[in-house]
């Protein structure tokens, strides 16, 4: 059996690991200043917050229509058996419930689309496993099965420079945007039932580092393999120096750097960092 493997822009799995693995991506985009940019084809995430920093209007994000999906979906079809499409969380964005749509409609091939309930390279982990896993000839149900192990092991954690991103997204009230920017709190966020919500709220960016990093290692201490990933938001030098800190904590854990792209860094802003972990299976 032949399967293909669909993720949308927002894993921002880098392109040449994309081709080398066959995986097809779909774009969600990006709108500033009243123009329409695909992320990951049109507009890097470097150029992104240059253009956001020199900009007036706070940008906007869209979701990809049903058509794109049908379109690949389609072509695909001609020369595979299933079509396995993993998307970011269902609570933040319908593009899930377009692949599900376009999925229902396309012949000659079974699609499973699966709901990663969260974002960014932790999303990531899930297309890389199922593309490795396509690729040995593993059936549809093994890999959606292996992806439902990795989702119960999924961690991941959030904290920006800038409320008013939060705010705007209705995150955070106008009052707790302000108050917080007053006292420089950094709220800590994660995933809970598939939206992001707040986890914690620390005082500076230092100690919330360091929480995201002691709640790693208890999951270290659990004597899991894990792997990781560091997300920044136009951050480079900070994402290294935080790696190679937590590579001398952590030496068992597989790391690596990863970004906030055009979509995801809209609602986070520029400055933000993430921290995300699974086990290694």
């Amino acid at each position: 059996m032949k399967i293909a493997v669909v993720t949308d822009s927002t894993s921002y799995i880098p392109k040449h690991i994309r081709e080398d693995l066959h995986i097809h991506m779909i774009p969600l985009c990006v709108v500033i200043n009243s123009e329409t940019y695909r992320e990951e084809v049109d507009i890097s995430a470097a150029d992104f917050y240059e253009e956001v920093r020199n900009g007036t209007k706070l940008p906007t994000t869209t979701q990809p229509p049903i058509g794109e999906f049908e379109a690949l979906y389609s072509k695909l079809a001609k020369e595979y058996d299933a079509i396995i499409s993993i998307h970011l969380s269902s609570g933040i964005s319908g593009t899930f419930q377009g692949a599900v749509a376009a999925g229902d409609m396309t012949e000659n091939a079974k699609v499973f689309a699966y709901d990663s309930e969260i974002s960014c390279m932790p999303q990531g982990f899930y297309v890389l496993e199922a593309a490795v896993m396509a690729k040995a000839g593993k059936t549809p149900e093994e890999i959606i099965a292996r992806l439902d192990e990795l989702k119960a092991s999924m961690r991941a954690y959030f904290m920006v420079d800038d409320l008013t991103h939060l705010q705007r997204g209705g995150r955070l009230s106008s009052a707790q945007a302000i108050i917080g920017s007053l006292l420089n709190i950094k709220p800590l966020l994660h995933f809970e039932n598939k939206v992001i919500v707040p986890f914690e709220k620390i005082r500076t960016r230092k100690k919330a580092m360091k929480r995201v990093a002691d709640l790693l290692g208890e999951d270290v201490e659990k004597g899991h393999r894990l792997q990781a990933t560091i997300i920044h938001a136009n951050r480079v030098q900070d994402a290294a120096e935080w790696k190679a800190e937590l590579e001398q904590l952590y030496p068992t854990v597989d790391f690596n750097i990863s970004y906030f792209g055009p979509v995801i860094g809209t609602h986070l802003g520029e400055g933000a960092m993430g921290l995300g972990w699974t086990i290694r299976l």
